[in-house]
């Protein structure tokens, strides 16, 4: 689909173009001379056809004012300069000027200083050539205009350095944005796709001894694999539904309950024991979500490092935080060689971190390992 077309009233060209036509207007309109700029005082000389275009040539070229900055300041100069020095009477369009001057420190990208001074340096020539046809200013009169001039961009060059560093801002901001999000989809992926790939890997290694040792195991060794798998895949459909904005936005992705979790720990090997207490009632969203995720990686990583390992889950459930410790005994069998150390632990602290709640895992005094969260049960931030 074709985008909109710009409305008139948006177009930047479009408003220069009506400040242009609006300046010339008021130019043209009679009783306004007099209360306009008049460097020279010089003998007002009366009007003629040089003295409409220099007219035009101070209003019309505004239209540049954005797109060519510097050829407008150009024209607008020139005109101005010729205007003055050859005794026109003063008109609107003597403003073309200050707003020239306006533009090109707010527009300008290139060769601003040496277009400043070029400007400063005409202006001079104009003080010269004021005096040179007999003006009866003298020349400090004559200069005290100048910084008039030069406030004019000054002031555009502070529009200028605003709106740079408010696109600055915005870019920061999307940055920030992006990558909260990439880390926020990574977790997801991490927590989702790990707990079931681990649960499968340690089903799989059980295979090859049970195929000779227990066959009529592997059936229903199979299909835990098989339900594992189905699993994952139903988690990474809500999962990715809710990336793209498709899935239940009441529903967080790929959570289920606590009983779940334990029961996929005890089919891939572990001890466990659940211990709930406090109220029965569901926090807010984001609050069982990090308790949920605090579980189901502590068990992965029970899984890939401590196997066959006593676990213990114990979740309490108070009036201002739910407490979350998972505690894995020393005893179990040698770690495997593919349970590397990710950033599990890492996205669990950050998680527990983004409600507001506190997160610790180490090794235990007499052995083993255990993980805390304290998550304030207000604090669903989602």
């Amino acid at each position: 689909m074709l985008p909109a077309p710009r409305p008139w009233s948006r177009s930047p060209a479009a408003r220069d173009l009506v400040l242009a036509l609006l300046l010339t207007a008021v130019a043209a309109a009679p009783g306004t001379s007099g209360v306009w700029v008049e460097l020279g005082e010089l003998p007002v000389r009366p009007p003629d056809a040089l003295g409409v275009a220099l007219v035009l040539g101070q209003s019309l070229p505004l239209v540049l004012r954005r797109s060519h900055p510097a050829v407008c300041l150009a024209l607008v100069g020139a005109a101005f300069a010729g205007h003055q020095a050859l005794g026109y009477a003063p008109t609107a369009a003597g403003l073309g000027l200050h707003l020239a001057l306006f533009a090109a420190g707010a527009h300008l990208r290139r060769h601003r200083r040496a277009t400043a001074a070029a400007a400063a340096a005409g202006y001079l020539v104009l003080v010269v050539a004021l005096r040179a046809v007999g003006s009866p200013a003298g020349v400090l009169e004559l200069l005290t205009f100048l910084p008039v001039l030069a406030a004019f961009w000054a002031a555009g060059a502070w529009v200028r350095s605003r709106r740079g560093a408010q696109a600055a801002l915005r870019a920061a901001e999307a940055a920030a944005a992006v990558a909260e999000e990439r880390a926020r989809i990574a977790r997801e992926l991490h927590d989702v796709v790990s707990h079931h790939v681990t649960a499968m890997v340690v089903q799989a290694e059980a295979m090859r001894f049970l195929v000779e040792r227990q066959p009529e195991r592997v059936a229903a060794g199979l299909g835990v694999i098989g339900e594992t798998g189905r699993s994952a895949m139903t988690d990474l459909r809500d999962l990715l539904g809710a990336l793209h904005g498709a899935g239940d936005p009441a529903r967080d992705p790929a959570v289920g309950s606590l009983a779940d979790l334990v029961d996929r720990g005890r089919a891939a090997g572990l001890s466990v024991d659940l211990r709930e207490s406090g109220s029965a009632t569901a926090g807010p969203a984001g609050v069982e979500l990090a308790v949920y995720r605090v579980v189901q990686e502590s068990l992965t990583n029970a899984v890939k490092h401590a196997p066959g390992a006593g676990t213990v889950v114990r979740v309490d459930r108070g009036p201002r935080e739910v407490v979350v410790e998972v505690a894995t005994t020393a005893v179990g069998r040698p770690r495997r060689g593919w349970a590397r150390s990710g950033r599990g632990l890492v996205g669990l602290e950050e998680r527990v971190g983004f409600v507001g709640g506190r997160f610790a895992a180490g090794p235990e005094p007499g052995g083993g390992f255990a993980v805390r969260a304290w998550i304030p049960s207000g604090a669903g931030r989602g």
